[in-house]
């Protein structure tokens, strides 16, 4: 037996990729590498008319991405009071951001004269 034998371990895994790679939102950093200008590029090869795209006055953030199957639920202007508030004041200008945007949408009773 050879005491100078190699011994290999492998940890293996695999799952499905959707691309492009979220589904909700995207928040691009001012700094990023990709910049708005990579990421809409990108948009418009895999997933065009699919994301809302919306220009950010803001010193980290250059441009958020919205899918608009989400504004079929709630209107623009909502989703950017939420991430202004909640997600925006965390990224750092170098970032690109998901953001998972789970909405349910609730109704009390509802009442049917017939």
């Amino acid at each position: 037996m050879n005491s100078n034998s190699t011994k290999y371990s492998v940890n293996l895994g695999f799952e499905e990729v959707k691309l492009p790679p979220f589904e909700d939102i995207l928040i691009v950093g001012r700094k990023s590498q990709q910049g708005k200008r990579g990421v809409t590029k990108l948009f418009e090869l895999l997933v065009p008319n699919e994301f809302e795209t919306v220009d950010l006055e803001h010193p980290n953030v250059e441009v958020v991405f919205v899918n608009r199957r989400i504004l079929k639920k709630i209107e623009l202007n909502h989703v950017m009071e939420i991430l202004k508030e909640k997600v925006i004041p965390y990224i750092s200008p170098s970032e690109i951001l998901k953001v998972d945007f789970q909405l349910k949408v609730h109704y009390d009773t509802i009442e049917i004269d017939i």
